[in-house]
């Protein structure tokens, strides 16, 4: 039979308190590290590429500019993650032209608005800093042209897919911050007169947080 002295008794119990007030002590950050919730609205900008197909395959452009907007939704907290819904606005000057050769109709596309629906999720990686991933439905105002201008403009609205993911960062008050990639694909644009058109967005946003 092992009979625990004193001076045992008072180690192991030394011990055990350092081990709980770490805990303890610990306990507070864990609880911090929680994901965003409530309503967001945040203005953004960033930088786009486009990039145009023929419907044949046969020819591609692309066109890089500028991008802003606004966005905004709802976020419910699950603890250490989070799911929500949102909406966005986007507006950029993107036009692209195909060369000469393409037996087009009308060679050239701009692109406009972008408005977008969907979800995302996501989940804390440290006190005021997030990670989510995004999908939804998006549409795009196109506008079809030739450089001649031979034939009228024809004006279109695609339907396409988004996703994406991005950074939630916490700033002071009810500020807060993201940095986002998205990817939008969209088919038959120009009602048939090309074929798909693709938007890589990197995007900057800052907003708040009710």
């Amino acid at each position: 039979m092992t009979i625990l002295t004193t001076k045992a008794i008072t180690t192991k119990a030394a011990i055990a308190s350092a081990i709980l007030a770490s805990t303890l002590a610990a306990a507070p950050a864990l609880a911090q590290a929680t994901a965003p919730g409530g309503l967001h609205i945040e203005a953004i900008g960033g930088y786009e590429g486009l990039d145009v197909e023929t419907t044949d395959g046969a020819a591609t452009a692309s066109a890089d500019s500028a991008v802003y907007g606004i966005a905004g939704g709802y976020d419910l907290s699950l603890g250490a993650a989070f799911i929500g819904v949102e909406a966005e606005y986007s507006a950029t000057s993107s036009d692209t032209s195909f060369p000469a050769s393409v037996g087009a109709a009308r060679e050239g596309l701009e692109a406009d608005g972008q408005y977008y629906v969907g979800a995302r999720a996501g989940f804390a990686l440290t006190p005021g800093i997030a990670a989510y991933g995004k999908v939804g439905y998006t549409a795009l105002d196109t506008r079809a042209f030739t450089e001649a201008g031979s034939l009228a403009d024809l004006e279109d609205n695609a339907s396409g897919i988004r996703f994406g993911g991005g950074v939630l960062v916490q700033l002071p008050g009810p500020l807060e911050a993201r940095v986002e990639y998205r990817r939008s694909r969209y088919d038959d644009v120009g009602e048939g007169s090309f074929g798909t058109a693709i938007t890589d967005q990197v995007v900057a946003g800052v907003g708040i947080r009710f």
